[in-house]
C-alpha cells in the first residue's frame, strides 16, 4: 500500500480522536463545571469527572502532536520553512494546552483546601479561583492562536499539493482564518462567533473521515521548483 495512503489513513484517525476527545472532555465535562458560579463546591463534588475531562484533553493534545510529527516529511518535502513553521506552531499550542489543563487540576486541589480548611477566608480562596480560571482562559486563547496559524499552513499545503479534494483544502482555508478572528475578537475583548467554531470544526471531522478511508492521494502536485 501506497505510505502517502497509510500516513493519510493515520492522520484521519487521529483527527477524528481529537475532535472526540476535546469535545467531550472540555464541552461536556470541564467546562460546565467550571462555568458555574460555585465552581470550586461543584470541583470537589466532580473531582473524577475534572480528572477524565483533563485526560481527555490531553489525548486531543498528544493527537494533533501527532498529526504534526506524521506530515512533517510530507511538508517538508514541499516546503522546509512551512514544515518548521507548521511543527513549531504545533509545540506550542500543545504547551499551552498543558497549561490550560494544569488549570483544572489545580482548581481541584484549592477545593479540597477550602473544604478541610475552615480558617481560610473564602473570598482569598475565590480570588485565588478566579486567577486560575483566568489562566486557562489565556492559555485556551493561545491554543487557538497557534492552532488556527498551524491550519492556514496545513490547509495551504493540502491546497497546493491536492492530496485531498480541493473543496476539503478550500474549506480549511476558509474556516482557519475564522478560528483566527475568534481569538482576536476575544483578546480584544469582544464576543466570539460560535458559528465560525462550528464551520471548523465540521471541515475536521470531514477530512478526518475522508482521510480515513482514502488517506492522502499518492500523486502529489508539487510547486515548479519543490521549495518556498
Amino acid at each position: 500500500m501506497n505510505s502517502n495512503i497509510k500516513v493519510g489513513r493515520i492522520v484521519g484517525a487521529l483527527f477524528l480522536t481529537l475532535m472526540i476527545a476535546y469535545s467531550i472532555g472540555a464541552f461536556v465535562l470541564i467546562d460546565p463545571v467550571l462555568s458555574g458560579t460555585d465552581y470550586l463546591s461543584g470541583i470537589s463534588t466532580h473531582r473524577t469527572r475534572i480528572m477524565l475531562g483533563v485526560v481527555l484533553e490531553l489525548v486531543n493534545g498528544f493527537a494533533y502532536i501527532g498529526i504534526a510529527v506524521l506530515v512533517f516529511p510530507l511538508l517538508k518535502t514541499y516546503s522546509e520553512t512551512l514544515a518548521l513553521a507548521y511543527l513549531a506552531f504545533r509545540i506550542v499550542e500543545f504547551v499551552m494546552q498543558i497549561i490550560s489543563d494544569l488549570s483544572p487540576l489545580l482548581l481541584t486541589s484549592l477545593s479540597e483546601f477550602s473544604a478541610i480548611s475552615a480558617s481560610t477566608d473564602p473570598s482569598s480562596l475565590h480570588y485565588l479561583g478566579s486567577q486560575i480560571l483566568a489562566l486557562r482562559h489565556w492559555a485556551n486563547e493561545m491554543v487557538f492562536l497557534n492552532y488556527a496559524l498551524g491550519a492556514i499552513i496545513f490547509y495551504y499545503w493540502l491546497f497546493e499539493t491536492n492530496l485531498v479534494p480541493r473543496f476539503l483544502a478550500t474549506w480549511g482555508l476558509v474556516a482557519a482564518p475564522l478560528i483566527l478572528a475568534n481569538v482576536l475578537l476575544e483578546i480584544f475583548g469582544y464576543k466570539e462567533v460560535v458559528l465560525f467554531g462550528l464551520i471548523m470544526g465540521l471541515n475536521e471531522i470531514a477530512l478526518g473521515i475522508w482521510l480515513l478511508v482514502k488517506g492522502f492521494r499518492s500523486e502529489v502536485m508539487m510547486p515548479p521548483t519543490g521549495q518556498i
